[in-house]
């Protein structure tokens, strides 16, 4: 009997309740439900709020990208057209410089033109002039040649002398 004993003791300890089962399956599920409601829903929900979180900043990076690629790309638009306007307004600025250039160079040529053309007047004048006084000169001193001739006779050597002081006259009035 002892060893019927030993079996039945061993039955209990390892032998298996359909009772004790079933409370076991219960105990279980009740957990099971407890968990979930109270852990796994929570613990999902949190999960899932991280996700969409992490969704909508990769969303907001990429939205962000694209602005900053769209930004960079109406900045080298308008930066090549200022350096468009920028050589347009040289080029304009040089074709005006050159006009200018060419305007000033006209008219210094034209005012030297005149300039030259009123000191070759004024020369020529001053020329007209000057024989003008020569004339007036040797009109004078043949006067008073003429009356020197008239008031004596004049011989060879009486030629000569004249001539000569008509000469040494006209060298003088010339000096």
């Amino acid at each position: 009997m002892l060893v019927l004993a030993e079996v039945t003791q061993f039955e209990s300890l390892v032998g298996v309740n359909p009772w004790t089962a079933l409370f076991t399956f219960c105990n279980m599920i009740i957990t099971f439900l407890l968990l979930k409601k109270f852990l796994f829903k929570p613990v999902k929900k949190m999960i899932d709020a991280r996700q969409k979180e992490i969704d909508d900043m990769y969303r907001d990076a990429e939205a962000s990208r694209q602005e900053a690629a769209r930004l960079q790309a109406d900045y080298e638009e308008h930066l090549s057209s200022a350096r468009a306007e920028r050589d347009e307004i040289l080029a304009d600025a040089v074709s005006r410089a050159r006009k200018r250039e060419q305007e000033i160079i006209a008219d210094a040529k034209n005012d030297a033109a005149a300039i030259r053309t009123k000191a070759e007047a004024d020369i020529a004048q001053e020329k007209k002039k000057a024989l003008n006084e020569v004339k007036n000169e040797i009109s004078s001193i043949s006067i008073s040649i003429a009356q020197e001739v008239v008031e004596r006779e004049i011989t060879a050597s009486d030629h000569e002398r004249l001539v000569s002081e008509f000469i040494g006259k006209l060298g003088e009035a010339n000096d």
